[in-house]
């Protein structure tokens, strides 16, 4: 049986003000997701839907969030949100928001690794036919996270310190001449993600990487449902394609598989 700790289990939009019907729009038209409003009581979440599971939550930027721009979040699952962030903060990192229940859910936080990106984690309550992870982000199907990417300031910092905290290895590490060494890690001996300098990102962040069948479409669909392009298609070790991309109102995602239908 495959671990649960350390596995990608839900990925979170923050969007602008007023553009969660847009932003809906936009995902169901480039990923084929439908969304629903999750009836949360006095908080307006919605829960979007591919192929039968939920694979990510929508949400507007929240009023504490600072000025903060667009973005995607990845969740990690972890066995205890309590210990995991107890460790984190004993390691001098910054809890965003601290462990809290979600009713039905489980028990999630928001934290910083050690070069500032920011990520969540959480405890999946108890549900019939097993925990989230796994639902959320599969490699086998469309629409679903495939792949998590963080770009940072220090990749071995980086690594030492998800690997201590999520049980991640070590995968290939490939050569990509002047932008440095890409890291790719696995949990459970599957490979999950990869690890890299900056590049272009202004900031050290996680970019989420959906399933798509077919990277050229996907780049036709993007662009005419308001999307912006910043790179590809791409083939990558492996034989699959991927293209980076902005939403309209400017959140990063990527999106991976193989470049023409299959």
């Amino acid at each position: 049986m495959a671990r649960t700790h350390g596995t990608p289990c839900w990925y979170e939009l923050c969007t602008a003000k007023g553009a969660l019907g847009a932003a809906e729009d936009f995902y169901g038209k480039v990923l084929g997701w439908t969304a629903r409003d999750a009836g949360m009581e006095g908080f307006t979440y919605h829960l979007a839907q591919a192929d039968g599971d939920m694979v990510a939550g929508l949400m507007e930027m929240p009023d504490d969030a600072g000025g903060m721009p667009p973005f995607w979040m990845i969740y990690f699952a972890v066995d205890d949100a309590d210990k995991a962030v107890a460790d984190i903060e004993a390691a001098g990192r910054e809890v965003h928001r601290a462990p809290a229940d979600i009713p039905g859910t489980g028990r999630f936080a928001v934290v910083g690794d050690p070069q500032g990106a920011g990520f969540g984690v959480l405890q999946p309550a108890p549900m019939e036919g097993g925990p989230p992870a796994g639902r959320a982000f599969d490699q086998q199907k469309a629409g679903h996270g495939n792949w998590q990417e963080l770009m940072t300031t220090d990749p071995d910092a980086g690594f030492r310190f998800y690997g201590a905290l999520f049980g991640w290895e070590k995968a290939e590490a490939i050569d990509m001449d002047a932008m440095g060494t890409y890291q790719v890690f696995s949990h459970d001996g599957a490979q999950i993600g990869g690890m890299m300098g900056l590049g272009k990102s202004p900031v050290p962040a996680w970019l989420p990487y959906f399933g798509t069948n077919g990277v050229t479409a996907a780049i036709e669909r993007i662009e005419a449902a308001g999307g912006k392009l910043a790179h590809g298609p791409m083939e990558v070790p492996g034989g699959a394609f991927i293209a980076v991309a902005q939403d309209p109102q400017g959140a990063w995602f990527a999106v991976v598989g193989p470049k023409e239908p299959s």
